[in-house]
């Protein structure tokens, strides 16, 4: 694997991925600002990397108008940003490894292949007939139970071969997979420190196992509440989850700050962006952090409705 950034005197690195798929909305910005104030809570540093690995579901321009959401929020990353889709040498060298140590396997497999086998893979592939854009899976014997404590949320297990089974690696159309990508670059980045939406949770058992794999560190994680509209649909499937205004991101930062379970009277005398910062990063409580989803109003730049 290649060789790790270097890491600040505490030893902590943290992160914020988004996909660019569209415009940072509310639900994301709890994210960022999330990670963002963990970074700085324990004196570490704070990436931002573009997960840029499925050109179909791209936005264009989404990544530019993403890091200038950002940039006006004043959620400035520690070091130069990282885009996936220049990283293709890592994954497939990780891949490789792979493969070579029996851990991974091509797999011709079709959805009607899976459901003569239960929907699941076991070990092999279990396909009629070759197909000629075979997917790469990691192979997950029995019993590959994984438990962590998550800050957030507690301690979690799950069973992957189980529930999940032989997951994808690479697709059968060429694309890496989000699993592989994600923990090749938190692993070449040097990243201590995994805080994210809890619409995540159910991928981090197999990042986990694969970490393993690959013979990379585990990091830490924490899994932020998911935030949701008034009808408790995730915000960023909502209608309501309407793009944020880099020209007033102040009233953004103020809902991202309340649904992180943080006190609104901490940030209530800031009337500017640094102001903001400066007082949320001396404020900031992670203990206060809630572990249920959070409604947030239906409006650009909206307030929190009540996130206790």
């Amino acid at each position: 694997m290649p060789q790790v950034d270097a890491r600040p005197a505490s030893g902590y690195v943290g992160r914020f991925a988004p996909s660019p798929t569209g415009p940072l909305h509310a639900g994301s910005l709890v994210a960022a600002l999330g990670s963002w104030l963990m970074a700085r809570h324990h004196r570490g540093r704070w990436l931002v990397r573009i997960e840029d690995l499925d050109p179909p579901r791209e936005m264009p321009g989404a990544a530019a108008a993403q890091l200038r959401m950002l940039e006006a929020c004043g959620l400035r990353s520690d070091g130069p940003v990282v885009r996936q889709s220049g990283r293709d040498a890592l994954y497939q060298a990780a891949l490789d490894r792979l493969l070579a140590s029996g851990d991974a396997f091509v797999c011709h497999c079709s959805r009607s292949d899976l459901a003569m086998h239960g929907g699941r893979h076991r070990g092999r592939c279990v396909a009629a007939s070759p197909r000629p854009d075979p997917a790469i899976r990691l192979r997950v014997p029995d019993g590959s139970r994984i438990a962590f404590d998550d800050a957030v949320l507690g301690r979690i297990e799950q069973d992957v071969a189980t529930e999940v089974g032989d997951f994808v690696l690479r697709r059968a159309d060429g694309l890496w997979a989000y699993q592989l990508a994600v923990v090749v670059d938190d692993g070449a980045q040097g990243v201590t420190d995994i805080v994210r939406g809890a619409d995540l949770l159910d991928s981090t058992a197999r990042q986990i196992l694969l970490q393993r794999r690959l013979g990379l560190p585990t990091p830490r994680y924490a899994h932020l509440p998911l935030v949701v509209d008034g009808h408790g649909h995730k915000l960023s499937k909502s209608s309501q989850a309407l793009p944020l205004r880099p020209d007033d991101p102040l009233p953004a930062l103020r809902a991202a700050w309340q649904a992180l379970g943080q006190a609104p009277a901490a940030v209530a005398a800031a009337e500017s962006v640094p102001a903001f910062l400066r007082s949320a990063t001396a404020a900031f409580q992670p203990s206060r952090m809630p572990s249920v989803p959070v409604a947030l109003a239906a409006t650009h730049n909206s307030d929190v409705t009540n996130p206790d």
